[in-house]
């Protein structure tokens, strides 16, 4: 993950540098290339696998990195007469590249909106920018419709496997670096207190009041109740969110296995940090709407603000692994 993060910062430099140098394309696209591999370039029905940031002109704002989840963005290039395609379009913007090209593209917004028929984004206020690295280049040519689906699922299993093996050392890795002693569970979760709570432990049944801070193991935020961290990560404002510590049932609500356990550990008013394997969180699927990929370990700092002693029945809290929540519960 840390070849990711430098990936990254390098992409974001290209664009910083070359900003002043796009080229005019078809329908007002703006471009730059970066590498050119001296491939064949993506056509009509060509599939790709992309590495890309997408970022907003409003604050420089990062709308969307396929390095934060560790796998590419699938591309399927589609023709510009089809309705509410365009030259210049999203789509379009792709046949400038082979396998291993990089660039940086520029969309209008008002053109997209005005060419597609779509009202405008309301993510940016003149340009979205794109700053894509091709992984891998599937041509429709040599891959009929009759299989392109089985050598296109192939592949994707390959990168998901891929991350499934690379588990384990991302553990290992933010442990190291971060100079933790974690203890350690049965169920393979990691832990470290560090503030020492007061009174009894909850346990299943009882109802919680948590705050909390979510982060993949090289140190994106994905999600948290608090106002300050969410500030401080650029998390996507989202004007119905309050922030304030989520409540719910321990061992009935749904929340991954990892909290059921982690919590029962602590007193009212304890702090720790979870080091969750994915098999105590969102396993093989993850969960990509909230920026956490499959097979990923998981860091939470949690507070356990309240205990609220209950009598609700026990479930099997491993059935179902569920997002945790990002609202209180009434």
């Amino acid at each position: 993950m840390k070849k990711s993060i430098l990936v990254l910062a390098a992409a974001v430099g290209i664009f910083t540098t070359s900003c002043q140098n796009f080229k005019k394309g078809d329908g007002g696209l703006e471009y730059k290339i970066v590498d050119d591999e001296g491939g064949v370039k993506a056509a009509d029905g060509d599939h790709l696998f992309v590495d890309m940031i997408v970022k907003s002109d409003r604050n420089d704002s990062l709308i969307q990195s396929t390095y934060d989840l560790g796998l590419p963005q699938y591309v399927n290039i589609v023709s510009d007469t089809i309705p509410g395609n365009y030259k210049g379009s999203y789509s379009s913007m792709f046949k400038h590249l082979g396998e291993g090209d990089s660039a940086v593209f520029r969309l209008n917004l008002d053109t997209m909106a005005s060419k597609s028929g779509q009202p405008k984004l309301p993510i940016g206020d003149k340009y979205l920018t794109f700053i894509v690295k091709v992984r891998k280049h599937f041509k429709k040519a040599e891959l009929p419709d009759s299989i392109a689906h089985v050598e296109l699922d192939k592949y994707y299993k390959e990168l998901i496997g891929n991350l499934e093996k690379a588990e384990a050392g991302k553990i290992e890795s933010y442990v190291k670096s971060n100079k933790l002693e974690p203890k350690k569970t049965a169920s393979g979760l990691q832990y470290i207190v560090t503030t020492e709570g007061k009174g009894v432990k909850p346990v299943v049944g009882d109802t919680v009041k948590v705050n909390y801070v979510g982060k993949l193991t090289h140190g994106k935020v994905f999600d948290t109740s608090i106002k300050e961290e969410a500030d401080k990560a650029k998390l996507p404002v989202n004007p119905m969110r309050t922030f304030e510590p989520i409540k719910f049932a321990l061992g009935v609500d749904p929340v991954i296995p990892a909290w059921v356990e982690g919590l029962q550990l602590l007193n009212k008013g304890g702090k720790a940090t979870l080091i969750i394997p994915s098999s105590l969180a969102y396993g093989s699927n993850g969960a990509p709407q909230g920026g956490i990929p499959p097979f990923a370990p998981l860091i939470f700092e949690v507070e356990l603000v309240d205990i609220i002693k209950g009598t609700a029945p026990k479930v099997d809290s491993a059935a179902t692994v569920a997002p945790v929540p990002t609202q209180p519960a009434n």
